[in-house]
């Protein structure tokens, strides 16, 4: 058992030979940090797509929800996000284009072993944004009787068609582009890497966002095209390798809880669900709208509880992108943590809360 802890630096767990859903990776590594007390109740919350390691201490802190004097808190890394095992990192013959699909069970059970090494018993909240949340809601269907709670923020348990087809059009305007050499290129192909920002940028937040000028963030760009290149352009050119964010992408569009039991029969896996579950849609999401979390919620009427935020922020909303709706958010979670949701008080609850949006 590890003794009491309130490091943050990054460690790296060698699995070994770890068979994937595209083959295998020879000695796969999960990245990941605790925060806390590893005898506090344990709090997973797995990174996003676009996100590392250092993305995840917004939420973590003694004056925050994940509260490090009451919680073990254990951020992990997602294969190929150039911290755990990756195209970029993973040696041949397995790297770069040839690196295997990943899924995101597979990730699952990686994180697991790490808990299991920690001497984790039980976790008590999984907490996850974007592909995140799509890891937080797989928790408790690969691990019904490891999870007690998760939170799901602007995530889905299944990645919808319309998601899917979105996530084709950055993709295809980094593999066509001129100098990504079908995965094989010597340097960043900058050409490609830069469309694909832009192409995922207009997705991101809602359209009301963009009608109000938001994307001039109080005069620090002077114009849309400034925040193009200098947020979107630079936020893939600074920290990503292409086929890191393409191999990525494939596990979001893969996603699908049924296809770990129940062959694909998702109201029959999420009636299911015993864990309880807080599901946080953004009002204004164009990846992961609230429609399909009530789609979701309602085979879970009495386990999980739909909070939908009310933002003109659209899938950024959930990442701590703006004060307010961060606010919102982690004061839902807190509510959750200490609701002790007893089986008398149970039922499937919509919430939308009016706010004025600034």
């Amino acid at each position: 058992m590890q003794t009491m802890s309130t490091e943050s630096r990054t460690r790296y767990h060698h699995h070994g030979r770890l068979l994937v859903a595209g083959g295998v990776i020879p000695d796969a590594i999960t990245a990941y940090r605790t925060y806390g007390n590893p005898a506090h109740p344990c709090i997973v919350f797995p990174t996003f797509y676009g996100g590392k390691l250092d993305n995840q201490t917004y939420m973590i802190g003694d004056d925050k929800v994940l509260n490090t004097q009451k919680y073990f808190v254990v951020t992990f890394a997602l294969f190929s996000n150039g911290e755990s095992s990756s195209p970029s990192n993973t040696p041949s013959p397995w790297n770069g284009p040839y690196f295997p699909e990943v899924s995101y069970e597979d990730n699952i059970r990686a994180q697991y072993a790490v808990l299991q090494h920690l001497g984790i018993q039980k976790v008590h909240v999984v907490v996850g944004y974007s592909m995140g949340a799509q890891q937080a809601f797989y928790w408790p269907v690969v691990y019904p009787e490891y999870v007690e709670r998760y939170v799901v923020i602007c995530g889905s348990a299944r990645t919808s068609p319309h998601n899917q087809c979105f996530l084709e059009g950055p993709k295809a305007a980094l593999v066509a582009s001129k100098d990504f050499d079908n995965g094989h290129y010597k340097t960043q192909p900058q050409h490609g890497v830069r469309a694909y920002g832009r192409v995922y940028s207009a997705w991101a937040y809602g359209q009301t966002w963009f009608r109000e000028h938001q994307y001039l963030q109080d005069g620090r760009f002077r114009d849309l095209a400034s925040f193009l290149r200098e947020d979107w352009e630079q936020k893939f050119l600074g920290d990503w390798d292409a086929n890191d964010l393409l191999s990525l992408l494939h596990t979001w569009q893969s996603g699908d809880v049924s296809q770990v039991r129940d062959n694909g029969d998702l109201g029959k896996c999420l009636s299911q669900i015993k864990a309880k579950g807080l599901i946080m849609p953004s009002k204004s999401d164009l990846f992961f709208p609230p429609e399909d979390n009530e789609n979701e919620v309602a085979y879970m009427k009495n386990t999980a509880r739909l909070v939908v935020i009310d933002t003109v922020w659209g899938h950024m909303a959930g990442g701590g992108s703006n004060k307010q709706d961060d606010e919102f958010i982690q004061a839902e979670i807190e509510k959750f943590l200490e609701d002790d949701m007893s089986e008398s008080s149970q039922s499937w609850t919509y919430i939308l809360v009016d706010r004025l949006i600034n």
